[in-house]
């Protein structure tokens, strides 16, 4: 199953799900003519949070439509409850999730690629705010500030689907609801020092400020939808894909990542207590416009795209801020 938050018109959304003709059902305004969209949430942290009985909801929904009428099906199109895929506007699949956690430095090739960095002995990440998040087709806003170092980061990413604090590894992947794509977008203009500084404190102040960088508003798209856990038996061996104007910049497997779903999951939930609808980005394999010779990053005009196997393909547009 395909979900996503869909915009219906500014600072709108609703929640929907993809049909297996690739239109867009969306299930809020769906209940006017279905009374078992009724049971589905309205919002997607609360669809994830249902558990088994939500989504079993939103099923019965596709299913109903599916064995409409080509007249009922017709009706649903005219009045916006079926949309064409192109035509839908997506927001991030969660526009609102409590905690945007992103892991660094979990592919082994990209490691090698950025000067040898050694292997961290565990996972290691940061927290963004829901405002650096925008959807499929959003546009990467580059900022006045730091325009010319914009950079793109291919990751797949996951989506909690329950509470959990403290769990094992053992039962890490029960608390999964499903994945989606991120763009770790970043202004790389601080990142030199954090290769040449040599004092701890120094160290410290350099990796902050270079975590600056990420946290710009639209630095990190996300979608178009999150597919539910069932969907992928794998998620340790999913072809990534990123290209910049059609030009292929990443391409990998995520197998090559360091830590595994399980052990970020129960490494971070030592600290956080997550929620349904949190959002774990798992890395950038190599390719990053940082690490290449010479170094290319985004600018105005610019399309960049993240493709990874089973998920779907995550687009968006580069625009002066």
């Amino acid at each position: 199953m395909k979900l996503a938050t869909i915009e219906i018109r500014a600072d709108h959304a609703h929640v929907a799900a993809v049909t297996a003709d690739n239109e867009v059902l969306d299930l809020v305004v769906l209940r006017h003519t279905l009374e078992a969209a009724n049971d589905v949430p309205a919002e997607m942290r609360n669809l994830l949070a249902g558990g088994d009985a939500a989504l079993s909801a939103v099923q019965a929904c596709l299913d109903a439509v599916a064995n409409m009428s080509a007249v009922e099906q017709a009706g649903l199109r005219e009045s916006g409850v079926l949309q064409a895929w192109d035509d839908t506007n997506f927001l991030p699949p969660v526009p609102d999730p409590t905690i945007i956690l992103s892991i660094g430095m979990n592919y082994r090739a990209h490691l090698e690629e950025m000067e040898g960095t050694p292997v961290p002995p565990r996972p290691t990440g940061f927290t963004m705010t829901h405002p650096a998040l925008t959807g499929h087709r959003g546009h990467i806003i580059a900022p006045p500030q730091c325009p010319d170092m914009i950079d793109y980061e291919g990751e797949m990413t996951f989506v909690f689907g329950k509470s959990c604090h403290n769990v094992s590894e053992d039962e890490a992947m029960d608390y999964v609801a499903g994945y989606t794509i991120a763009n770790d977008v970043s202004a790389r203009d601080w990142v030199g020092p954090i290769f040449t500084v040599t004092k701890p404190f120094d160290a410290i102040a350099a990796w902050d400020h270079n975590i600056l960088g990420k946290q710009l508003p639209t630095f990190c798209p996300c979608g178009p939808v999150i597919v539910t856990k069932d969907e992928i038996s794998d998620p340790h061996s999913l072809q990534l894909t990123v290209t910049l104007n059609g030009e292929v910049m990443q391409s990998s497997s995520t197998d090559d990542l360091i830590f595994n779903l399980p052990q970020i999951i129960s490494y971070y939930s030592s600290f956080y207590r997550f929620s349904p609808g949190d959002i774990v980005t798992t890395g950038s394999p190599p390719g990053v416009g940082v690490g290449r010779k010479p170094p290319v990053f985004m600018k105005p005009g610019d399309v960049i795209e993240v493709e990874v196997e089973g998920i779907g393909k995550l687009s968006n547009t580069v625009v002066a801020g």
